[in-house]
């Protein structure tokens, strides 16, 4: 495969991604615990499928095999969560390269979101903290339910 034809990039398109990525931190802001961790889990697993047909063949559906797994484990674990978003970056990377843009209508949309995943991925490495709420309890990090004494 080689690179297909990559367009000049402003800072319009650098910058909007971030603000795209802010607003959609403070949105999920005002999901209170557990269930915005769930929320960021069932968010990061449609961003996984979101390339099904996008022109890398069978790799997609390797792709998104992994994504659902690490966003399935990020059910409890906004560090799974982050790892899933860091992994879509990387998807978004091969995409603007060899594959369909992510919205077939816009030639940059990849970049873009190879942009505005790292932001959220972040986020998630601080435990998704609200940006909104004062007194948000965080959900303890585990790799399964937690056992009642």
């Amino acid at each position: 495969m080689s690179p297909s034809r990559v367009a000049s990039i402003s800072v319009v398109d650098l910058a909007t991604p971030v603000v795209i990525a802010l607003i959609f931190i403070a949105l999920v802001s005002l999901i209170r615990e557990p269930r915005r961790c769930e929320f960021n889990a069932i968010m990061v697993a449609g961003a996984g499928a979101a390339y099904l047909g996008g022109g890398l063949g069978i790799w997609e559906l390797a792709y998104t095999t992994l994504a659902t797994y690490i966003a399935y484990r990020g059910l409890r674990s906004y560090t799974f969560i982050g790892i899933a978003w860091l992994l879509h970056t990387a998807w978004d990377i091969v995409h603007h390269l060899y594959g369909h843009p992510i919205v077939p209508f816009a030639p940059k949309s990849s970049l873009g979101c190879a942009i505005c995943d790292p932001v959220i991925a972040l986020w998630c490495f601080m435990r998704a903290p609200s940006l909104l709420r004062r007194h948000d309890k965080h959900i303890t990090q585990t790799a399964g339910p937690s056992k009642a004494a």
